[in-house]
């Protein structure tokens, strides 16, 4: 509406100023036609007058042209008045001096809240030197926002709430928790806080992060931090360094463990070892011994059946009457012939040894039977 309006204003004021004013070409060309004589004097002010105009018009329509950036929204006041309409990036027409704009901001950006005092619950004030918020205004928020809380509401919903909760936090905790141990949580602690409220204040306005710096604190207290630091310093390196000497000790038990089982494994490999081979060779001497025993066994076996054989034989050669045979034969082979009543029992010849004898003899001179069991007696060399 304001920028429709302009350019018809500014439309209308240029084609009244165009119809208005003189042509100075054609006057210049008829006083030349009529002669420098009966030329009249010339007046200034139609010239006068359009070249005012002319510039009138170059400032109205500079205040009333105005440049919107990529990233903006630009909304207009006039009379103090917000009005509803939103002009996006570009180039647009307002009111002059009627109507103003301001640029607000739909992209992301960062906000700085600096020098932000804190008051611990020690009683010991800090400062901290810069807080950065980085936060987006949604496009379909910004009529809202602004009209609840101007175009500067990042002062009222973020600067303002950036120091309230900062106290709130510092007011609970001590200067260690601040400075040290829980100084890691603030970022995170205004985000949810500052979120939480603009979910309820200002829907559309978004915190994407928020980014502390150190405190500054006391300079006395500040050396004694650090000589605290110092001394957990060196207790660190301390507690590190007996860390690696557990660690090399623990090293060299593993190692001496790893050792000792190696030699108890290559000592279980080697009884194991020898076991077998006693084992073996045990069983090698058993089988040695079984087939020892079974050849001698056999031998034995042999052995008595030939006995057998040789007595059961003898028993059905050895009658009284191949006996009485052998005892003429043998009595016919010796040279020497005993008699008497007195002879030793051995020459005897009814004694057992002369049996004996005579079964020897005859088990020497049994090629001498024939198969029908006559003895064929070989011709005795004569002695003389």
């Amino acid at each position: 509406m304001a920028g429709r309006g302009s350019a018809a204003t500014g439309a209308a004021g240029g084609g009244g100023g165009g119809g208005d004013g003189p042509i100075p070409g054609s006057g210049a060309g008829a006083r030349l036609l009529r002669g420098a004589g009966s030329a009249s004097p010339p007046s200034g002010a139609p010239l006068a007058l359009v070249c005012a105009s002319c510039v009138a018009l170059a400032g109205l329509l500079g205040a009333s042209v105005h440049k919107v950036h990529e990233g903006h929204l630009a909304v207009y006041y006039r009379g103090g008045a917000l009005l509803p309409a939103l002009s996006g990036p570009g180039y647009h027409i307002m009111l002059p001096f009627i109507t103003t704009y301001r640029a607000v901001q739909t992209t992301l950006h960062t906000d700085e809240v600096k020098n932000i005092p804190c008051g611990t619950s020690g009683g010991v004030m800090i400062y901290i030197d810069r807080i950065e918020v980085v936060n987006m205004l949604a496009a379909h928020a910004v009529y809202d926002i602004v009209r609840n809380y101007t175009a500067d509401y990042d002062k009222a919903l973020i600067f303002n709430k950036i120091h309230h909760e900062l106290n709130q936090f510092c007011s609970v905790h001590t200067l260690q928790e601040v400075y040290i141990e829980l100084f890691d949580q603030i970022d995170e602690n205004l985000k949810l806080a500052l979120q939480q409220d603009l979910n309820q204040m200002a829907p559309g306005l978004t915190i994407q992060a928020v980014r502390v710096t150190k405190p500054k604190i006391p300079e006395a207290i500040r050396r004694n931090f650090e000589l605290v630091e110092a001394e957990k310093t060196k207790l660190l390196i301390a507690a590190q360094k007996q860390k690696v000497v557990e660690k090399e000790a623990e090293t060299e038990r593993r190692k001496a463990i790893i050792e000792a089982e190696k030699v108890a494994q290559v000592a279980k490999i080697q009884y194991q070892q020898k076991m077998m081979k006693t084992l073996t060779e045990k069983r090698i001497s058993e089988l040695e011994d079984a087939a020892f025993l079974a050849r001698e066994k056999a031998k034995a076996d042999a052995e008595f059946y030939t006995a057998q054989k040789a007595a059961d034989s003898n028993k059905l050669r050895l009658t009284p009457a191949y006996l009485e045979l052998m005892k003429h034969w043998a009595i016919a082979t010796n040279r020497k012939v005993y008699f008497g009543g007195s002879l030793p029992s051995h020459l005897s010849l009814g004694s057992c040894a002369f049996q004996h004898m005579a079964a020897a003899e005859a088990v020497r001179e049994a090629p001498l039977l024939s198969k029908t069991g006559k003895l064929h007696l070989r011709p005795q060399a004569s002695t003389t």
